[in-house]
């Protein structure tokens, strides 16, 4: 029996959560080893702080009790993470082999594990070695050593262990003391392998090999054509929503999405409320004459008087005894008297109504009962104030909603220049273009309510991409690129993303017009616990207009998938309208740039002129796309005027008022 102890090293209470399911994962895996069998003894959780990870670990080995003690976190390069510091304190032997083997493990599933700095070793007689905080990188470290047989060896070592065992296990190529016999030098591979996938880099590679020169770029896209419905399912089914965070409810909070079901804490109204403004007072009293009470005068947990009544507003509590509420137009005023003030106040008011048992009375839970759901997981926050106005009612201050993800954008090519720094490229007395799709995009993203990170304009060079393209990835959730991704000599974006990054391209073109050489890809990446994260890259055509369709059509469903939404309400809504012209159809399913306006005979869509690829121009005042559909076999050629057509909604309807 190995006896095993794990210390979970987190600081902030999220951390501590996941460092929970972290040893409870590792611990399930022990306890599901055959022979030899694992006791785990204790789960521990201690602040990433080196004195507490010291003063644990030093306890456990000291105790004689422990054979082997497994922590979890505080291995990652941000300046909180402290285990392996705290660790070469304390450990008497150090173990090099161990932690080869645990990074060579792990860079197998990403290049990126080589920012893990995992640590082992031996104090006395118990082994310590180090794991990842995030669970499922800490399942797939810890697999790959008990697969290996690498921590039952080592065990039996410390225990008895001699040097020539040592040499054996190595695969020493030598004689053994006594024997003439040659001892055949053992395959390098592990007679256990842990079950983890290849590297993606080049070998499974579509794209070309830029280092290669010009002549050995494709002539010929390697990436098959999809459907747009095809793209579409692929993104949704790569892409996961983003952690639950809890956000006050402010002004902020528009544009989340809901990731709890909202509960009334208790009744509302609490108690009987007035529906109007008026006077409380008894169902039984007859129409006459009353003296006039209110909140200052009268205790509201007291009963009237007779011949009194209370002077009440819309949705203030009745008083004691009251239970009904009759309408200030349905009285008039007798008398008035001096207040306190100076000011002249209701003395005597008549009555001119009967009013009936609870007439303009809310009464308890009317509005809402206790434990009545109001909002549900998978609502989304809408900037109309109905959903805040709902929070707010309930008394709720903060909710728990997906988070929103961070967006960062690149545009390539040595051709651009920078519109806001003014500075234009003038290699070979050619002045450049100025960078359309940046601004542009930002403006759009800004304008649905994500954050963004302009990582500017990235020129031709494998590097320069390389670096460009792992900053985005480090600073946001989802990385946009325009340019680079078709069939350039120079267009280097699906290289780097296969050769350089790891990252597997899902697609690569699309039978769309525009937008064909659309790209989509995930690549791995490590995040601040040391799990492994596919974060989704896009790359979309470089010329403008074709930029633009393609985030709209492509890039915001991903950004809405990432934010919690529901997969069913990730697109833009579909509509139908009417054609105020004719369209001609093209071999490709068209997106064609339109005007929606609402009109007396409904929904109307109209050109918005020129459709080429590079005039941005055709998106000023679009606000929607009519679905064309490919030119038919039968010869159909064009969609006519006043013909019926599926649009996509992207932006606001304008139209007439119509009053009657």
């Amino acid at each position: 029996m190995i006896r095993v102890q794990i210390l979970a090293v987190a600081n902030t209470s999220s951390e501590t959560a996941n460092s929970d399911k972290c040893g409870l994962a590792v611990q399930d895996i022990l306890a599901g080893q055959p022979e030899p069998k694992f006791a785990v003894l204790s789960i521990q959780t201690v602040p990433n702080d080196e004195n507490a990870i010291v003063e644990a670990v030093k306890a456990w080995a000291k105790s004689k009790d422990v054979d082997w003690i497994i922590t979890t976190g505080g291995t990652g390069f941000g300046a909180q993470n402290r285990t392996p510091e705290a660790l070469s304190r304390i450990l008497e032997h150090n173990a090099p082999g161990i932690v080869h083997f645990l990074l060579s493990s792990s860079i197998a599933i990403t290049p990126l594990a080589a920012l893990l700095r995992p640590a082992a070793g031996i104090i006395g007689q118990t082994l310590v070695i180090t794991l990842p905080g995030s669970p499922k990188a800490a399942k797939e470290s810890l697999g790959a050593l008990l697969q290996s047989g690498i921590v039952v060896r080592a065990l039996e070592l410390i225990r008895d262990g001699s040097e020539n065992e040592v040499e054996e296990t190595n695969g020493a190529t030598e004689k053994r003391a006594g024997s003439d016999a040659e001892v055949q030098p053992e395959s390098h591979q592990p007679q256990h392998v842990p079950q983890v996938s290849k590297p993606r880099t080049s070998n499974g590679a579509l794209s070309h090999d830029p280092s290669l020169g010009v002549s050995a770029r494709h002539r010929q896209s390697p990436y098959p054509m999809i459907s747009f419905d095809d793209a579409i399912n692929k993104i949704l089914s790569e892409i996961r929503p983003l952690d639950i965070i809890s956000k006050s409810v402010d002004r902020a909070l528009p544009g989340h999405v809901i990731a709890e079901d909202v509960h009334a804490p208790q009744d509302i109204p609490v108690g009987p409320t007035a529906n109007v403004d008026g006077y409380a007072l008894r169902s039984t009293d007859p129409t006459g004459k009353y003296n006039v009470v209110t909140s200052r005068t009268h205790p509201l947990g007291e009963a009237l008087p007779p011949n009194t009544i209370y002077r009440i507003s819309n949705g203030a509590p009745l008083p004691a005894g009251t239970d009904a509420v009759i309408m200030v137009e349905d009285t008039r005023l007798v008398s008035t008297s001096k207040a306190p003030t100076g000011q002249e106040e209701e003395q005597t008011v008549e009555t001119m109504a009967q009013v009936d048992l609870r007439e303009n009375i809310r009464a308890p839970g009317s509005d809402v009962m206790a434990g009545e759901r109001v909002l549900e997981r998978g609502d989304l926050v809408g900037s109309g104030g109905g959903e805040i106005g709902t929070l707010a009612f309930v008394g709720r201050k903060k909710v728990q909603v997906y988070r929103k993800p961070v967006v960062a954008i690149m545009s390539t090519g040595n051709e651009l220049s920078d519109i806001q720094s003014g500075q234009q490229n003038t290699a070979g007395g050619w002045k450049g273009v100025w960078d359309t799709n940046r601004p542009s995009l930002k403006a759009a993203l800004e304008g649905l309510g994500y954050h963004v990170v302009d990582l500017g304009i990235v020129p031709d060079d494998t590097k320069a991409h390389e670096g460009t393209i792992l900053s985005g990835i480090m600073q946001a959730d989802v990385l946009v690129s325009t340019g680079g991704s078709s069939m350039g000599a120079a267009d280097l974006f699906k290289p780097v993303l296969e050769r350089k990054l790891g990252g597997t391209v899902h697609f690569g073109r699309v039978a769309v017009k525009p937008g064909k050489p659309t790209t989509f890809a995930t690549v791995p990446f490590l995040d601040a616990e040391g799990g492994v994260v596919e974060k989704p890259v896009f790359g979309l055509p470089g010329n403008p207009a074709s930029a633009l369709v393609t985030f709209y059509l492509f890039v915001v469903p991903a950004l809405r998938c990432l934010g919690g939404w529901p997969r069913n309400r990730c697109s833009f809504p579909r509509v139908n309208v009417e054609l105020t012209e004719d369209l001609r159809l093209d071999p490709d399913p068209e997106f064609h740039r339109v005007h929606i306006r609402a009109s007396q005979r409904g929904l109307t869509a109209s050109s918005t002129g020129g459709q080429r690829s590079s005039r941005v121009a055709s998106l000023a005042g679009a606000n929607g796309f009519v679905v064309l559909p490919r030119l038919a076999d039968d010869g159909r050629e064009k969609l006519t005027k006043g013909e019926t057509a599926e649009a996509i909604i992207i932006g606001e309807i304008e139209g007439e008022t119509f009053l009657t």
